[in-house]
């Protein structure tokens, strides 16, 4: 879990490694073999529930035994199953609750979940697909030679691949909250795993949004041609993303930065393993975010004529300062907390701002200390310009439900079924 490699191990025992984070994505959950046949035989056509049962298992098996590489034949195998599935959702069919689905916990391989809804298998297989295209965007932004300089050296190309692939997968995971969870009674929603709640899904969709931010504030700082009111906005609208995911999942007061607190709501339980590590990894986000937006304010504020536009300025630098030193001790929480990860060396946006951050609260601290000793009345924390995100989820749509369901088929292959007895009974009346 919380890592995108940990689908690289995709049900493989291997050597154990601390996996390696750059997109955070959480516990991949695969399928476990399920009896289809029993529950369904005689209510569907033979041809059609072997299918069904076939490609499932061919999830089950790809899953279980191959590694990140198997990627793009998951992936495939789940956009069959998916289309084929999708008559099991039916109300006219009449099998929604006959099946009972087993799906586990990739990381610990416990079985989590067995539940008797057709709908709650689609969501399963709509969820997998995005953590594998999260799991996809790790991967791009991890590159597979290594300088040994400590560098983090990642093509523009990559990153932008990356956005496209962040997208896609909060693309799924609101068309799960939307579109999916709406059709599956509460009764039902009680046994889910907790990171099936919807509010987990709905912030792993708008942290997908908040790090493709990250990557287009990266390339903006990389790019010669970006304004700084580009890179201010793009920053502001980063932390409204992880702002956003603050008041989604955070129950109490959870941060203390400059003396503020930040109370937070939430209605859903993140109390488990996976859940905390979670919280901080959106910590950590949330204030390098935030120094992000507040040093590039200060860098347009610090452009004006006014004493107080200067002392503005480098109050929005010793915050960004800080926040940035606080951001430091949650990155450290959040590896450390279960399961152990490591993220990769300092890159982007984030390599540029660790840089940039101490160097010019300093300078432009001694440069006008002389003001902010005059204008102390003013020394307050300018606030920021509010920015509607660009970045939008991907819209997704169900496939074309399978030819197989066509109850007119059925029809045929009953009569020519039917044909075929009688004729057979004939044959034994002649002789």
């Amino acid at each position: 879990m919380g890592c995108a490699s940990s689908v690289y191990a995709l049900g493989r025992k291997k050597k154990a490694i601390i996996p390696e984070v750059v997109v955070f994505v959480p516990s991949v959950r695969i399928p476990v073999q399920s009896d289809l046949q029993t529950p369904l035989k005689a209510l569907i056509p033979r041809e059609l529930l072997d299918r069904l049962a076939s490609l499932r298992n061919q999830i089950v098996f790809v899953a279980q035994d191959t590694d990140g590489s198997a990627i793009t034949e998951l992936r495939r195998a789940l956009e069959d199953y998916l289309s084929l599935s999708l008559g099991l959702t039916k109300k006219e069919f009449g099998l929604v609750d006959l099946v009972d689905f087993k799906w586990k916990n990739l990381e610990d391989g416990k079985q989590e979940s067995c539940i008797a809804n057709s709908w709650f298998e689609l969501l399963s297989v709509v969820h997998m697909m995005a953590m594998l295209t999260l799991s996809e965007a790790n991967s791009l932004l991890i590159p597979k030679d290594y300088s040994g300089s400590g560098v983090r050296v990642v093509s523009s190309d990559c990153k932008r691949d990356a956005v496209e692939l962040l997208l896609k997968a909060s693309g799924y995971l609101e068309f799960c909250v939307k579109n999916v969870l709406v059709h599956i009674p509460p009764d039902i929603k009680k046994k889910f795993p907790k990171d099936f709640q919807d509010g987990v899904l709905e912030a792993i969709s708008i942290q997908a949004l908040g790090q493709g931010t990250e990557i287009q504030l990266g390339l903006a700082v990389e790019s010669q041609k970006a304004t700084l009111s580009v890179k201010r906005r793009l920053a502001c609208e980063l932390l409204i993303y992880f702002s956003q995911l603050i008041l989604l999942l955070i129950t109490s007061v959870f941060l203390l930065v400059s003396d503020q607190a930040y109370q937070c709501l939430s209605g859903c339980d993140m109390n488990y393993t996976p859940g905390k590590k979670h919280l901080w990894f959106i910590k950590w986000k949330f204030l390098e975010s935030k120094a992000a937006a507040y040093y590039y304010h200060g860098l347009i504020l610090d452009k004006g004529n006014e004493p107080s536009c200067h002392v503005s300025a480098v109050c929005c630098f010793l915050a960004a300062e800080e926040l940035l030193c606080e951001s430091k001790k949650a990155y450290l929480s959040f590896c450390l907390a279960a399961p152990i990860t490591r993220s990769p060396p300092l890159w982007g946006a984030m390599k540029h701002l660790h840089e940039k951050i101490p160097e010019v609260a300093s300078r432009k601290s001694q440069m006008y200390g002389y003001l902010l000793e005059e204008e102390k009345a003013l020394q307050t924390l300018p606030e920021l310009p509010d920015f509607q995100p660009s970045l939008r989820p991907d819209d997704y749509e169900l496939p074309e439900i399978d030819q197989a369901w066509n109850i007119e088929k059925w029809e045929m292959q009953s009569q020519t079924l039917k044909a075929h007895l009688i004729d057979c009974e004939n044959d034994i009346e002649t002789e």
